[in-house]
């Protein structure tokens, strides 16, 4: 085992590296990203991804959201075993990739009771009002 963290001090040190970064930039970043969500976000009609921009932009900025979900996808699973916070990280990836039954996903975790108080914290915090709960069936 020593032979392999020797072997792979590198890779271990830029891996390590960067779940610090994205630890820091998640905690900046999430209470931003969640005060902008919109009051009928889990109750809502699925959106369209930029509807009124020219899909000369949408398709590429779609590309790009979905592979920086992948990435934060693929950063929170290592995190699980190195430093950072994963299951923040993984979270945060699923939300900016697309997929059948995402919103179906979303709903059951951020309409957990626990969950949705901690979000509608933060809201209050950022003079926000809270979110809706999800609309049974």
């Amino acid at each position: 085992m020593l032979a392999w963290i020797e072997f792979h001090k590198v890779m271990l040190g830029w891996m390590t590296a960067l779940s610090i970064v994205v630890a820091i930039a998640s905690v900046l970043a999430v209470p931003i990203l969640i005060a902008r969500l919109p009051r009928d976000y889990l109750s809502g009609e699925p959106r369209a991804f930029w509807p009124r921009v020219s899909p000369v932009i949408r398709w590429p900025a779609f590309i790009l959201k979905n592979l920086l979900g992948a990435a934060l996808l693929t950063a929170g699973i290592a995190m699980l075993v190195l430093p950072g916070q994963g299951l923040l990280t993984i979270a945060a990836g699923i939300m900016l990739l697309d997929f059948p039954g995402k919103q179906s996903l979303e709903r059951r975790i951020l309409g957990r009771p626990t969950i949705l108080r901690a979000i509608n914290w933060i809201r209050r915090r950022e003079k926000r009002a809270p979110l809706e709960p999800a609309r049974p069936g």
